[in-house]
Formats: structure tokens, C-alpha cells, sequence
């Protein structure tokens, strides 16, 4: 089984908030904590269980640039991973 990390996408499978993209920003043994950028944001992540999510492993590019410079994730760039991501998925239909 794939390991999740921070800054892969996340779509919601269960709850109010069904069909959701968002972005992982924490890890735990049982949860992951998401992130939208703008009502769910980096100061106040969602907690959701794993097996309620489904997991989109790939990582865009230039987030992976900001992790790997340990420069701090913006909620900027987190809506903006969003759109990016949600962009990608309507040219793979």
C-alpha cells in the first residue's frame, strides 16, 4: 500500500462534503488532515479518516519544489494546486 504525504490531492468519499477535492496537509496513523485554501484552511485543516478519502498520489511539480526547499505552503498555493489539479482531471475525460 502507497503511503499518503503531504501536498497529494484527496477527494472526499464520505460526509457533507462528498465529492470534494482537497489538498493533504498532515499525516497521522489514522487520518489525514485536508486543506481547501479558503473555508478550510492551513491554521484549520479537516480531519478525515483514510478509508474516506480516495488518494491521488501524483504531486504537482512546483509544490514539490516548496516542500523540497522547506518553504511554507501558502493557502495561495493551495487553492491554486486545487484549480490546477481540477483542470487535469476535466482533460483526462
Amino acid at each position: 500500500m502507497k503511503e499518503y504525504g503531504i501536498g497529494m490531492m484527496a477527494k472526499s468519499l464520505a460526509g457533507h462534503d462528498k465529492g470534494k477535492v482537497y489538498m493533504i496537509s498532515a499525516v497521522d496513523a489514522d487520518a489525514v488532515y485536508l486543506v481547501d485554501g479558503k473555508y478550510r484552511t492551513l491554521d484549520r485543516p479537516k480531519r478525515k479518516k483514510k478509508i474516506h478519502v480516495q488518494i491521488d498520489y501524483s504531486i504537482t511539480k512546483w509544490i514539490q519544489d516548496l516542500l523540497s526547499k522547506e518553504k511554507r505552503i501558502q493557502d495561495s498555493d493551495v487553492i491554486r494546486a486545487i484549480r490546477e489539479y481540477g483542470e487535469k482531471t476535466k482533460t483526462l475525460r
